[in-house]
C-alpha cells in the first residue's frame, strides 16, 4: 500500500504532501536526588510517544470534505492505519495505528483547499 491512508468512498487512499513530520517522545519516569544523581526508567511497553503531522495543500474541496468527515467520523477516538516512510527498518514503509486529534483547514484559492493534521500513534489491536 501507498503511504497515506484509506477514507473510502470515491477518494480512496489519500497521500500527503511530500514532508511529512514525526515527532517523538520518551516517555520516562525520573527521580531526582538533592546531590545531582538521577534514575530514569522508560514507562510502559510502548514508552515513546509519536506524533505525525501531514498535509494536504491545494486539493479540490471535494476531496478535503471527504478527509474531514473521514475525521469527523473518528471523534479522535477510533484508530485507523496510517502508512508512513519508514527510513529506520529494511523496509521503505511502516503500517502504524493513529488517532487524529486535530485538523485545520485552509482556503487557498478558487475551489481549492488545504488541510494540515496531527495524527498521535496509538497502541492497541
Amino acid at each position: 500500500m501507498a503511504i497515506g491512508f484509506d477514507v473510502g468512498g470515491s477518494l480512496g487512499v489519500v497521500v500527503p504532501d511530500k514532508g511529512v513530520s514525526r515527532s517523538n517522545t520518551p516517555n520516562v519516569l525520573k527521580a531526582q536526588f538533592g546531590d545531582g544523581y538521577q534514575q530514569r526508567i522508560a514507562l510502559g511497553i510502548n514508552s515513546i510517544a509519536q506524533e505525525f503531522s501531514v498535509s494536504f495543500a491545494n486539493r479540490a474541496k471535494a476531496d478535503i470534505d471527504d478527509i474531514v468527515t473521514f475525521f469527523e467520523g473518528k471523534k479522535g477516538v477510533t484508530a485507523f492505519t496510517y502508512i508512513s516512510a519508514d527510513s529506520n527498518s529494511g523496509s521503505s514503509e511502516e503500517s502504524v495505528k493513529v488517532v487524529c486529534t486535530k485538523w485545520d483547514q485552509t482556503w487557498s484559492y478558487g475551489d481549492f483547499y488545504s488541510l494540515t493534521a496531527t495524527f498521535e500513534r496509538v497502541y492497541e489491536s
